[in-house]
């Protein structure tokens, strides 16, 4: 391996096309404002740097970053890349990662807008986001410890697990495909509407008007608060361990429940159970 070190790069395409390269103590900032320091390479580790300049990393295969600082500046860090580990790295440019594969995100703070678009196989463990429309699109997502905050998250998502999370979020899950959640606290409005096979156990939901036209929804001994018109036109089996403030025609299933505000049933297609007790 090359080595790099202890200097700074501003200019285009600082590093393009290099090969077997550690990168380390190196500053891409300046004048020259130079973008897409380290494209079209393979093989590439990267120690404790500074990245605020735009496009650093599209079309790298086998990336791993360590101790490393991408301002708001470095807009769109990765793209197009694939077999990335990155660790207790800040990760705070919009749009930084999308259309990768195999990524590891370890002990990380991410701040970024449209945060893991159409990715593939993308795991992160004790990580926390804030970002809007997190993760749309992607898929063969695992998560652990991961605490989250923002708008639109994790719309389109297939085949995902997360466990022992943390979420404050609206829109959640929408038309999102084999999804299972594990001991989890979800919070906001409009949970997973459109969803299908999405399995919630030991979780917590809060939040108006969740799980509606829902297909194949499972709850295992969940809590639910604040919550209300919950199940609409939904296909759900739902063992919940606290009071809801309503429930509206569930299409089918059964749902138990100690107790209920109100049952409304205006739909004549809703025949869904709801299991009082």
């Amino acid at each position: 391996m090359n080595i790099i070190e202890n200097i700074q790069l501003d200019q285009e395409r600082a590093l393009y096309g290099s090969n077997d390269l550690i990168i380390r103590n190196v500053s891409f900032s300046g004048e020259a404002d130079g973008e897409s320091a380290v494209k079209e390479c393979k093989n590439i580790v990267v120690e404790n740097c500074y990245f605020n300049l735009r496009y650093p990393f599209w079309h790298v295969h086998g990336l791993k970053i360590t101790d490393t600082i991408m301002t708001e500046n470095c807009r769109a860090s990765l793209w197009y890349s694939d077999n990335i580990l990155i660790q207790t790295t800040k990760m705070h440019g919009i749009k930084a990662l999308r259309e990768c594969s195999n990524v590891s995100i370890k002990n990380c703070d991410i701040i970024s807008p449209e945060f893991g678009w159409s990715v593939t196989g993308c795991n992160l463990e004790n990580v926390t986001a804030v970002s809007e429309y997190f993760m749309m699109r992607s898929k063969e997502l695992h998560f652990e410890n991961v605490k989250f905050k923002g708008k639109y998250s994790f719309q389109y998502i297939e085949n995902a697990y997360f466990n022992n999370c943390e979420f404050d979020t609206k829109d959640a899950f929408w038309h999102g495909k084999n999804i299972t959640v594990l001991n989890s606290v979800v919070k906001g409005e409009y949970l997973a509407w459109y969803s299908d096979n999405l399995t919630f156990e030991n979780c917590t939901i809060i939040g108006t008007q969740p799980f509606c036209y829902c297909k194949n929804l499972k709850l295992i001994n969940c809590k639910m608060i604040d919550t209300d018109l919950c199940f609409e036109k939904s296909y759900v089996n739902a063992t919940i361990t606290t009071p809801v403030i309503s429930i509206k025609n569930p299409y089918d299933g059964k749902i138990f429940v100690p107790s209920v505000g109100e049952i409304i049933r205006d739909d004549t297609l809703s025949t869904g159970e709801i299991i009082v007790g």
